[in-house]
């Protein structure tokens, strides 16, 4: 299968697509080169429901549960989410900025929305992911490897550390790095 049959503007064919209002455009000729890691929950530490999905799509009914009136009036999105079976959505095209890394640096950049492909997982900073989510991961990864030049993979604990903790010691590095053959701390690809 050619990348031209997985990829059509951005968006990954083997993903369900449910187009967020929440992107813009990347800077004119940046170098998408980095893909950030997350963990989210709706509420922190519930699985399953359509919540994370909802927040994204800017449909949170924020009188839903308490937690939800503190996400009133943010807008965020991810290129990629993860559910804890393994099933892999996409909110954004990867040609364009998604909003999820907020206040970040990477390796002296600034903005690291600009020049990155954002992967929420389902889950909670410091626990533990599922087979089906590392699976998804080790399939989604050298796909986006061969249609963009990403040369980093890290946590959004990295790029933003005194604001962020995901995905957190629960999250296995060594498995992607095991599965992928990519030898380093996952900071350069190979």
């Amino acid at each position: 299968m050619t990348l031209q049959a997985v990829w059509r503007n951005g968006w990954y064919r083997f993903a369900h697509a449910m187009a967020s209002p929440n992107f813009g455009p990347r800077p004119a000729h940046t170098r998408v080169d980095l893909v950030v890691i997350h963990a989210i929950s709706l509420p922190p530490g519930e699985y399953g429901g359509p919540e994370v999905s909802q927040f994204f799509l800017n449909r949170l009914d924020h009188s839903a549960h308490p937690y939800f009136e503190t996400l009133r009036d943010v807008k965020v999105s991810a290129h990629f989410f993860v559910r804890r079976g393994g099933e892999l959505i996409q909110f954004v095209s990867c040609d364009e900025r998604a909003w999820h890394a907020g206040e970040s640096s990477h390796l002296g950049r600034s903005n690291c929305n600009d020049f990155s492909i954002g992967i929420e997982l389902e889950g909670l900073d410091g626990d533990t992911f599922t087979c089906e989510q590392y699976e998804s991961l080790i399939s989604l990864l050298p796909m986006l490897a061969a249609q963009y030049p990403i040369t980093q993979v890290c946590g959004h604990e990295h790029i933003a550390p005194d604001r962020k903790k995901d995905p957190g010691i629960g999250f296995s590095w060594d498995i992607l790095q095991t599965a992928l053959g990519w030898d380093n701390e996952f900071s350069d690809v190979k």
